[in-house]
């Protein structure tokens, strides 16, 4: 049996695949339809929700846009693949292929002008896709979606229709059964009014698929706790609530490192009067490891499903491989062989008209045993061979001198004379036969699929 990592890296290349393979396509393709059928984690929430943070704090750098009001426009999918320790954290784009970035400042500005190139320095969505994978020692194997965050109100800038274009891209996501949703709510804020959850309900009814966050606790009134939310009295999910603290703006500000804030994190929940207790299930990394080993579950429960979606993508793509012709080899021999082997298909087709499985050969039989019997019963035998007839051929070919025996040339004459009666007959049905050849010839070419791509060859 496979490894977490193995699997869900496995899974992470299939997706990857997919994408690139996928935008040959279009959106209808054996390839996108694969897509979706590979369970993957979206991120949801509201604006300013933390959900920036969150992620930074499972990826452990700094590498998203930040602001007020809308900064995620884009769907980012977040490919995570843990490397071997000691090599070096590196990012890639799918729509920059083969660039590796070591410096995290710039896969953030690259976000942003991707971001700006579909939608323009305005504060518009697109639901065009995001590609990033990052290769790091210190993360493990997971797909995260961050979705651009729900919103209430549309602000200068924004067409009305923003709340319900967010909201559609988001259900589009949460909707599909492979999909884990990670709901973010802030603390500082009451659950009751949280979008995330409300969302999630509406998808996801029984909790089965969400997994609760609760960010901003530090900054929660004096006095006041979210024991409530994360011990699941006061809204219960099937996968217990995770609490995160990130860091403050004053530590962005300061650039305070990743790992010096994941220490602070965890003293933070340590020494906490109210989440001490709950601390080995509170934090950044933890949440990381319980989605890893959820998709991971997710992933063996519907390995026969992702199995035979893979068998009938591979059956589909080899149908619109065929149809669209293998490659052809340069050399006069490659080339030759490619001729016989169209050839053979032809004949397979041609021979399957013929000898029965396709339609075509009845015809054929039809002209011999109906169309040339009625032709030869109309014609006039019983005059040409009469009594009558006979004497007076036979009496013709004694000339002057009688026989005693009827000659040879007398025969000869009557059966010459039959078999003209014969000629206009067998030619009709000659001809008839050569029709329908013909007419199987051309319905042949048409349904043998390998020489579709060949008109010159097809004449």
């Amino acid at each position: 049996m496979a490894t977490m990592e193995s699997l869900i890296g496995l899974v992470n290349r299939i997706q990857r695949a997919c994408t690139v393979l996928g935008d040959y396509g279009g959106d209808d393709n054996a390839f996108s339809s694969l897509w979706e059928a590979l369970p993957s984690v979206a991120v949801v929430g509201g604006q300013s929700s933390g959900k920036s943070s969150v992620l930074e704090s499972i990826v452990g750098r700094d590498f998203l846009p930040r602001g007020s009001g809308i900064v995620t426009r884009r769907p980012l999918v977040l490919q995570l693949n843990k490397t071997e320790d000691g090599s070096q954290e590196y990012a890639e784009f799918l729509h920059l292929p083969k660039q590796r970035f070591t410096d995290f400042s710039v896969v953030r500005k690259e976000i942003q002008d991707e971001t700006d190139r579909i939608t323009g320095k305005s504060k518009q969505i697109s639901p065009v896709p995001i590609h990033l994978s990052i290769y790091s020692p210190y993360v493990v194997n997971l797909t995260l979606i961050d979705l651009p965050g729900l919103t209430k109100v549309a602000v200068e800038g924004q067409p009305e229709s923003i709340v319900q274009d967010i909201e559609a891209m988001v259900h589009s996501y949460v909707e599909k059964p492979n999909c884990i949703i990670l709901a973010i709510s802030p603390a500082n804020q009451d659950i009751a009014t949280s979008d995330a959850i409300r969302h999630c309900r509406e998808v996801d009814p029984t909790g089965e698929r969400t997994f609760g966050v609760l960010t901003k606790l530090d900054l929660m009134d004096k006095g006041t706790n979210a024991l409530d939310v994360l011990e699941g009295s006061s809204y219960r999910l099937q996968h217990p609530w995770v609490g995160i603290v990130n860091r403050s703006q004053a530590d962005i500000n300061k650039n305070v490192d990743m790992i010096v804030a994941r220490r602070k994190e965890r003293e933070y929940f340590a020494t906490s009067p109210d989440y001490g207790h709950l601390a080995n299930k509170m934090g950044s990394e933890y949440l990381a490891k319980l989605l890893s080993k959820s998709l991971e579950s997710v992933i063996r429960a519907r390995i026969p499903s992702i199995t035979s979606t893979i068998n009938k993508s591979i059956d589909e793509l080899e149908s619109e491989l065929d149809l669209l012709g293998r490659p052809i080899g340069v050399d006069a021999g490659a080339q030759l062989y490619t001729i016989l082997e169209l050839c053979r298909a032809f004949d397979r087709i041609f021979k399957e008209h013929l000898d029965g499985g396709r339609p075509g050969g009845d015809r054929i039989y039809g002209v011999f045993d109906n169309q040339l019997p009625a032709a030869l019963r109309k014609l006039p035998f019983d005059r040409h061979l009469s009594l009558q007839n006979v004497k007076r051929v036979v009496s013709e070919a004694d000339g002057y001198q009688p026989h005693l025996i009827a000659p040879e040339q007398g025969y000869r004459r009557l059966i010459e004379s039959a078999l003209n009666y014969f000629r206009g007959p067998a030619e009709a049905s000659a001809d008839a036969v050569h029709f329908v050849l013909k007419e199987l010839v051309r319905k042949s070419i048409a349904e043998t699929q390998e020489l579709r791509r060949f008109p010159s060859l097809q004449s």
